[in-house]
């Protein structure tokens, strides 16, 4: 048996179980969060990160977006929405990086399990960002004088939707994070850097993985292969007798690679 394997695979899923005791997801139901001030930048507890979903391999990749960094699916996005080709406008759409809000919160009934980092959309950031501009709440977030948040979870059976729903309710009375000072102090010191949680890939990596993405290997299937112009093998589904649609399937991604080819390789 090899051991150094064996160890090798013993920490990585040990470092696995790390990172995701970081986070935090509400379940089905309501549950009771605080938010608290982020250790790493005490002047806002909002991290905004940005990342590309189902790139190909189904991974999620973080955006070098994130830190203001050139990211080349992020270029490529925007040169296909600068074409004035609807298809090309959709595909550069569906490959902008999106953004994801985090904060960090305790978990009311779980405050033994430390600082956890609460992930969410974009209505749930405005819903949060509203209540902190209203005067009558403030600052919800102050360790003293901040309030609680009902977090309401529904399935997509119960929210009628594909994807489910969250809402939240902040609660009127003002409390502190804890009575006890070292709890407080531990929870507000002990905090995990967001950033560092994550992988942030580099500029080439990114760079091949859209490569991939537009150049995926042949799979067995109905659909009739044909080569392009430049050579490329292009997937097309089943045609008429007049191959009409073939023609274009393969004209799209003629298009596509032709950006491609003109953004990186010129």
């Amino acid at each position: 048996m090899d051991m150094t394997a064996i160890k090798s695979k013993l920490n990585q899923l040990q470092s696995t179980t790390s990172t995701k005791d970081n986070f935090w997801k509400p379940e089905p139901g309501k549950q009771v969060v605080r938010i608290v001030p982020y250790k790493h930048n005490k002047d806002n507890p909002f991290i905004e990160l940005f990342f590309h979903y189902s790139l190909g391999d189904n991974k999620t990749y973080l955006s070098p977006v994130s830190f203001g960094k050139p990211d080349p699916v992020e270029e490529f996005s925007r040169k296909l929405k600068s074409t004035g080709n609807k298809d090309e406008w959709l595909q550069g759409r569906k490959l902008e990086p999106k953004m994801r809000t985090y904060v960090p919160v305790v978990v009311r009934g779980r405050e033994n399990e430390g600082v956890k980092f609460w992930g969410f959309g974009k209505t749930v950031y405005q819903e949060l960002l509203s209540v902190i501009a209203d005067p009558d709440y403030g600052d919800i977030t102050d360790a003293t004088t901040g309030r609680d948040i009902q977090v309401e979870r529904q399935t997509p059976a119960e929210a009628g939707n594909q994807y489910g729903k969250t809402t939240i309710r902040v609660k009127p009375n003002q409390t502190p994070i804890t009575e006890a000072s070292d709890t407080l102090e531990g929870l507000l010191n002990n905090q995990a850097n967001l950033t560092e949680l994550y992988t942030e890939p580099s500029y080439d990596d990114l760079k091949d993985v859209l490569k991939n993405y537009l150049n995926p290997g042949s799979e067995e299937s109905e659909s009739t292969t044909t080569t392009t112009s430049n050579g490329v093998a292009a997937s097309t589904a089943p045609t008429s007798n007049t191959g009409t649609a073939a023609t274009t399937t393969v004209d799209k991604k003629e298009n596509v690679e032709d950006a491609f080819d003109e953004l990186f390789n010129s």
